[in-house]
């Protein structure tokens, strides 16, 4: 007879994709935006489906790249479960890499970022402008508010169940989500170095940081499956928002085939067996002779697995190229680099920039976001100035508004509150707010929008 209980015999990786999928976090990924705000459409891509189209892709390049360390004997020390490992961590990786984005998309990170840069100054703290009585490193946090550094504090703090630890994630996978190894004080777009150009974790956060890069070994460095993680991710969403945006008709196929056309004289003097216009004009064709309905949506479609596959390619063998500059913490581009694909990768995301990101309709919806966000912010962010300051008394809205906040966030305020000053706790308040209002989905920031300020968005 067995005694007992069973063994567990997952991996410690393993462990971690089941603390995620069962998370409340992850779950609001499907209410929250991608590109297209508060959508009626059962096509487009929400926060969810995107983070589980990052984590395929992340997995299939950790198979790839795997297979090409230990086939062409890259590294000595790489062994088979080294490659399971590293399949199991990115595709945990991919699932959590978004889940700390504020509701309405990237466009509600700016939102945060542009109301802390006007409104720091007029909130006063006994007696002071908040924004004269924070700390630099506090201050800039807020000015440069980024959802990969939410993310990485929601994973290790906010997820208050059991302890203090978050989910509880393996020091590998966290390392892998920290696309930008540095502070607010010390992010630099102009160093050339890809993993300066935004923060990627908050003062409030630097402890854990630390303990985590010193347990893998980073130095300061990126991890190098931060790599292959940015790739799955720029892959998932530059070939997404094309198919999104030819759904929702903000591209033509005749726009798309006119656009490839313009950057591949290069491609064919140079050999490479993938030209993305024939491709697409071949699959049109194919589209026609096999009577599909729709022969271009056919194409299009068919188009961006083809492309896919071929820019999977491109990023392991950016990867395994460059492999011992990456693992010694000296590459500073991204995986496409110097590849075929890095111009593509540049002519998709140019292409969705112009024709959707910046199109009318788009930019209705985010002034409308914008409007809700502020409000949210102005009112919660105004509420916790006070709390829990025994020098101040909150006003009764104030406390109401506060007893909305997840208590879970409330439990991990007040444990990292524990022996700090007056300056650090405020900061940790702002934070809390931020917190509460990332946490939301699309859905609940309009609804409790509407219910505050009795308004029909």
């Amino acid at each position: 007879m067995r005694s007992g209980k069973a063994a567990d015999l997952r991996s410690e990786f393993e462990k971690d994709y089941h603390r995620i999928i069962g998370s409340a976090s992850f779950r609001r990924l499907q209410d929250k935006t991608q590109v297209f705000p508060l959508d009626k459409s059962d096509f487009v891509r929400t926060r969810l489906t995107h983070s589980l189209e990052v984590s395929s892709f992340a997995k299939s390049l950790g198979q790839n790249i795997g297979e090409n360390i230990l086939a062409d004997k890259k590294d000595a020390v790489f062994t088979l479960q080294m490659k399971e490992d590293i399949c199991n961590i990115l595709q945990c990786a991919g699932l959590i890499h978004d889940i700390g984005n504020p509701p309405f998309g990237h466009f509600g990170e700016e939102a945060i970022r542009e109301w802390f840069g006007k409104n720091l100054h007029r909130l006063i703290f006994h007696g002071k402008p908040v924004d004269e009585v924070l700390a630099p490193q506090m201050r800039e946090d807020l000015y440069h508010f980024e959802g990969n550094a939410q993310a990485f504090r929601l994973v290790t703090k906010l997820h208050y169940l059991v302890d203090e630890r978050g989910m509880d994630l393996t020091y590998a996978l966290l390392s892998t989500i920290v696309k930008y190894p540095v502070s607010s004080i010390e992010m630099n777009r102009n160093s050339g170095n890809i993993k300066d150009k935004k923060l990627g974790y908050y003062y409030a956060d630097e402890e854990i940081f630390r303990e985590v890069a010193h347990a893998v070994g980073t130095n300061g460095c990126r991890h190098p499956l931060a790599f292959i993680l940015e790739a799955a991710d720029d892959i998932a969403y530059k070939t997404a928002d094309i198919e999104d945006a030819f759904v929702k008709g903000f591209i033509s196929y005749r726009k798309l085939i006119k656009e490839l056309k313009k950057m591949e004289a290069a491609w064919r003097q140079e050999g490479n067996s993938f030209v993305p216009s024939e491709k697409l004009e071949e699959l049109y064709e194919r589209g026609q002779r096999i009577q599909a309905e729709n022969p271009e949506e056919y194409a299009i479609k068919n188009w961006i697995v083809k492309t896919q596959g071929f820019l999977i390619n491109c990023a392991t063998f950016g990867f395994t190229s460059n492999y011992q500059e990456i693992m010694e913490g000296a590459y500073r581009y991204d995986l496409f680099h110097g590849t075929f694909a890095e111009e593509l990768m540049e002519l998709l995301g140019g292409l969705a920039y112009r024709e959707v990101f910046t199109s009318e309709t788009i930019y209705r919806r985010e002034v409308s976001e914008s409007v809700m966000i502020n409000y949210l912010l102005e009112r919660f962010i105004g509420a916790v100035v006070n709390y829990d300051d025994p020098k101040q008394e909150p006003g009764a809205i104030d406390r109401r508004l506060v007893s909305f906040i997840s208590s879970n966030y409330k439990n991990a305020y007040h444990y990292h509150a524990k022996g700090k000053n007056d300056v650090q706790r405020l900061y940790l308040r702002l934070l809390l707010a931020t917190d509460y209002i990332c946490g939301m989905t699309d859905s609940y920031a309009r609804r409790l929008y509407q219910e505050l300020t009795s308004n029909v968005y």
